[in-house]
């Protein structure tokens, strides 16, 4: 059985914010809420894998203290707007 678009946004968007770091729940959940809705299915896939990633090396990335995989770059860009604006 498939997931439907809307399952899959309320599930991508309950891991964002039931992370391992609370200040991970706070960078996910908000760029989830400002992004998820408008998102390409491409773009959903992108953000699918990296919620299966460490929180620690999420965390790494998004502040810029360890270069994020070449997979990752632009969207952990997108994402660290959240934290600086």
């Amino acid at each position: 059985m498939t997931e439907t678009h809307e399952n899959r946004l309320k599930r991508m968007k309950m891991r964002s914010m039931r992370r391992g770091i609370k200040e991970m729940d706070i960078i996910l959940v908000r760029y989830a809420d400002d992004n998820l809705e408008r998102m390409t299915a491409d773009e959903l896939d992108l953000y699918d894998a990296l919620l299966h990633e460490n929180d620690q090396d999420l965390y790494q990335w998004v502040t810029g203290q360890r270069p994020a995989p070449e997979q990752y770059r632009n969207l952990i860009q997108d994402i660290s707007v959240v934290i600086s604006g």
